[in-house]
Parts: structure tokens; sequence; C-alpha cells
């Protein structure tokens, strides 16, 4: 999953810039609300971490524009220790939920999961497909109960997978929610990684929709 961290406190987002990246998730950064804007416009981000406190544009600004130009993906704010008049701006332009600072990094990690795992409609922490189930909490993965090995690249494609089941991804989304920015687009990597993946969990699990993408079958059965 690809998040976007907009915060201009130099070590605070670089500590949570490595958290983030720590539990699997690829990070973006911006140090002011006019960079962080133009990111989160442009760019296909799962979630968003916006500090309200922001140099050249504020974050509620930024969280406005967002909202008026369309853009969908969850924000979490950050907000002051008890400052309410922040939280409930922050909520009536758009955002989704809120961690008051100074906070802990397992929080954020929480909420995020939290956000993402309902931008996509899942209440469970635990995804199913079928026998393939995903502990978001944990990071793990099974196959009929049994956990499976997943290297970091084969766990962040199953857990986009499992986040979209039953919708076509193409390889290029794919690409961009899980490689870094400068990723090559026309490497063969995604299919190398998915051929792995299949013959972990099993290959009807995972569908190839040609000239389109792939898609995760939630009708899938595992054969005996």
């Amino acid at each position: 999953m690809r998040i976007l961290l907009v915060e201009d406190d130099d070590f605070v987002r670089s500590r949570l810039k490595e958290v983030l990246e720590r539990n699997g998730y690829k990070v973006d950064t911006a140090t002011d609300g006019e960079e962080g804007y133009a990111l989160g416009d442009t760019e296909p981000y799962d979630a968003v971490v916006l500090d309200i406190g922001l140099p050249r544009m504020d974050g509620i600004s930024v969280l406005k524009s967002w909202r008026k130009e369309g853009r969908k993906m969850p924000v979490l704010i950050l907000t002051a220790r008890d400052d309410w008049s922040e939280k409930v701006a922050g909520f009536d332009a758009g955002a989704d939920d809120y961690v008051t600072k100074p906070y802990s990094s397992e929080e954020v990690l929480a909420r995020l999961r939290a956000l993402i795992r309902r931008a996509s409609g899942n209440a469970s922490p635990r995804l199913t497909c079928g026998a393939v189930e995903l502990d978001t909490r944990s990071g793990r993965a099974f196959v009929d109960g049994s956990p499976i090995n997943l290297t970091a690249q084969e766990y962040r494609i199953l857990d986009y997978f499992m986040h979209h089941k039953g919708k076509v991804i193409s390889r290029t989304e794919l690409t961009e929610h899980i490689y870094d920015q400068d990723f090559d687009l026309d490497s063969n990597t995604i299919e190398v990684f998915i051929g792995r993946l299949r013959k972990k969990i099993g290959r009807e699990y995972i569908r190839t929709a040609r000239g389109l993408g792939y898609r995760m079958d939630e009708s899938a059965k595992r054969r005996s």
C-alpha cells in the first residue's frame, strides 16, 4: 500500500516514515502544504497522513482542496492534543480519522490499517478469499489455516489483491501502489512475483484478465 505523509517537522516525518516502511508501506513525503496538495492531487495513494499545522498551505486547506477535486483517499489527520476545534475542522473538511500529538506509532498504524480496510469495503482485520487468509495486524498469511512464508514483495502484492477482491487490477495500478515512484514499469518483476505467489496460495486465486490485468477470484476453490 502507498502512503502520503505530509509533515513539516523533520524528526517526526523521518521517524514516522521509517515506522511505516518497516511495516510494509511505500511512503512518499511532503514537507509543506503546497507540495502535499500537489502529490495528493496527482498520485494514487491508498491513504494520507496529514499534519494540520503546515507551512505555505495549512492541512485543512489541503484537505478541502482534495475533496473539492474529488480525491477520495482516506485521510488521517495529526492534531494538537487538546484542540477539539482542529478535530472538528478536520472532519468537516473531509478527514476520516485523527491522531493527537504526541502519538504512538502503533496507534497510527492501527488507524491506517482500519482506514484502508474500510475504504475497500472490509470491516475485519482478517481478510479472506476462499482458503486464503491475511491477518493485517500481524502481517501473516495462511492457506487452509496453515501459515505460509512470503517475501516482503509477495506480501505487498497479496495485501493489495485481498483488499480489492473481485476487481480487475492493471499491472500499472499494482506497480503504482506497491513500488517506489522510480520503479521500472517495463520490467517483468510483477509477473515474476505473481508467479511465485500463485505457487504458494494456489494458481486459481489470482486470475489473469487478458489485456487488462489480474483479479483475486472470490469464487475460487482449492483443488484437492
